[in-house]
């Protein structure tokens, strides 16, 4: 194509615009809106998703060694540890170490264990993560059959419990969101078809006079990118003008903060405005050139 003729394209795209005033603000708002809903679901989407890692992060291995192990079988113990696959970390805790944090864990009564330093009954211990979070009941079953490992705790049966939830949650944000993607789709897929309809007495003169079904359709594509991408640009401004307000009054409150751990206002801003223009831009091309096909058999 030249670029005078895709100049030309462009530029009857940007004019039908104004020529169809009411039904491209019919179109565009309902793209507005329908993104704005579906941008409001996604942020929370991503935001489970976001807290979901953050306490499955949290997740590790506590690997207490019987009491008469030397450094001899806590260097063999270490070894086998940093030995399986899907470990990420080992970090080794002495008995005077492990007992310093016991009683800094009982705050005000930590006095109640002072002078068992000098006879301290603790265990040296391992704390271990792995690379996958879902991977500790495994990793946690190979440990516990080592020579000199005492015992093994990494909350058995409540993290598998957290990780069936965490993947529940993530499965049905995805359904949720998909869902809404298409129900998105096909609401203003049929608001653009209806300003298509209302001229297809311009696309009949048009194809009669001997007009290519390409030259026709090009102005629209224009039209349909130019809908979409600007029906995108209201909702993204709401949202993070709404999630960097919503992030400031969590982050201010001590209460809130510690318990809602919300993604950082950047890359969140980028990925959600890159993806609500791509969707925006994609329906509005997809519902142009779909609508105006029926239009070209004259």
């Amino acid at each position: 194509m030249k670029i005078r003729t895709l100049g030309r394209h462009i530029r009857e795209g940007v004019k039908n615009l104004g020529r169809n005033g009411w039904m491209t603000f019919a179109s565009i708002s309902a793209v507005m809106i329908t993104l704005l809903i579906l941008g409001v679901f996604l942020i929370l989407a991503l935001n489970v998703n976001y807290m979901a890692q953050t306490i499955e992060k949290q997740v590790e291995i506590r690997v207490f060694l019987d009491v008469l192990a030397d450094k001899t079988a806590v260097t063999q113990v270490e070894g086998q540890i940093k030995a399986i696959p899907n470990v990420s970390s080992v970090q080794f805790i002495d008995k005077q170490q492990g007992l310093k944090q016991f009683k800094e864990s009982l705050g005000e009564k930590a006095y109640l264990f002072d002078g068992l330093e000098e006879e301290n009954p603790l265990p040296d211990s391992f704390v271990v993560k792995t690379a996958k979070p879902e991977d500790t009941p495994a990793v946690a079953k190979q440990i516990k059959a080592f020579n000199h490992v005492e015992n093994v705790n990494y909350g058995e049966g409540t993290v598998e419990q957290l990780f069936a939830t965490t993947r529940m949650v993530r499965n049905i944000g995805i359904v949720f969101i998909v869902a809404l993607g298409f129900t998105a789709m096909f609401l203003i897929a049929n608001t653009i078809k209806l300003t298509i309809v209302a001229r297809r007495r311009e696309i009949e003169i048009m194809k009669l006079v001997g007009a290519t079904n390409w030259f026709i359709r090009w102005p629209f594509f224009v039209e349909g990118l130019l809908m979409g991408v600007l029906g995108a640009v209201i909702p993204i401004a709401i949202l993070l003008a709404g999630y960097y307000y919503l992030l400031d009054s969590v982050q201010n409150n001590y209460i809130t903060a510690s318990l809602f751990k919300l993604l950082p206002l950047f890359p969140l801003a980028n990925q959600v405005a890159l993806l609500l223009i791509l969707i925006g831009a994609f329906i509005g091309i997809w519902g142009s050139l779909v609508s105006v096909r029926r239009f070209l058999r004259v």
